[in-house]
């Protein structure tokens, strides 16, 4: 049986620092624009990466080989296998595009992880409801992604660096999901600092077992969002 994830407290919008606070706002209005030409078009997100992939299948990744930008070594895929939503997004980060100076966790060598150019970092996931909207983020364990385990301070690092920049498998899809992990930055930074606080606690209580593979760890935190109410603090700040 899972772990219940740990929540986090919501952020203080007047503890950040102007560019931060333009950067989210400048997200906030390309997320209204993408929503407004995919609305323009009975689209959303979610539909979009779903299209031409045939039935939707728990597990798989769609589209089929996942997006990836070669010029950012951004990526991402959607998938479905939890309760309370349709799907989810997990954005991450290849080696050739993270910031100077990050390094794996001192574990890693002892682990058949990613590395080199191949390693990668799980930023976030962004959970859909059945109408495309998105409604909750969380991070998860290096198992459930088989990801490059890197410590919460160089992920947080990374997370400016994540862009989807091209039109596959739709550009306003790709543009969105960009633009909102900028808007919720600060609730990321959060959630992976919560996440590492997580696998510390574990490590610390049960130091015979390896907390990268407990499978009693999945989801390690979570938070609910909401779209609207974001863009309107952001803006508020100004």
């Amino acid at each position: 049986m899972s772990a219940s994830p740990q929540a986090i407290t919501a952020p203080d919008l007047t503890q950040l620092d102007r560019a931060t606070l333009e950067v989210m706002a400048a997200a906030a209005d390309e997320i209204d624009e993408c929503s407004r030409v995919l609305k323009k078009a009975g689209l959303n997100p979610v539909g979009e990466v779903l299209k031409g992939q045939g039935q939707f299948v728990k597990m798989s990744h769609y589209p089929k080989g996942d997006v990836f930008d070669r010029e950012t070594q951004s990526q991402y895929y959607y998938h479905a296998h939890r309760g309370g939503e349709h799907g989810h997004f997990h954005c991450f980060l290849r080696a050739p595009g993270m910031p100077d100076g990050v390094a794996p966790v001192p574990e890693a060598k002892t682990h058949d992880w990613p590395s080199g150019e191949k390693a990668l970092a799980h930023l976030i996931a962004v959970s859909m409801d059945r109408y495309g909207a998105p409604i909750r983020l969380f991070t998860t364990n290096q198992w459930v992604t088989g990801e490059t385990w890197y410590p919460g301070a160089d992920v947080i690092r990374m997370l400016p660096h994540f862009a989807i920049d091209h039109a596959y498998p739709s550009w306003p899809t790709n543009r969105w999901l960009t633009a909102l992990l900028r808007l919720f930055r600060p609730q990321i930074a959060a959630l992976i600092t919560v996440r590492d606080a997580v696998l510390a606690e574990r490590r610390a209580a049960a130091p015979e077992t390896d907390p990268f593979a407990d499978r009693a760890l999945e989801t390690l935190s979570e938070t609910t969002i909401d779209v609207a109410k974001q863009q309107k603090a952001v803006r508020e700040m100004f």
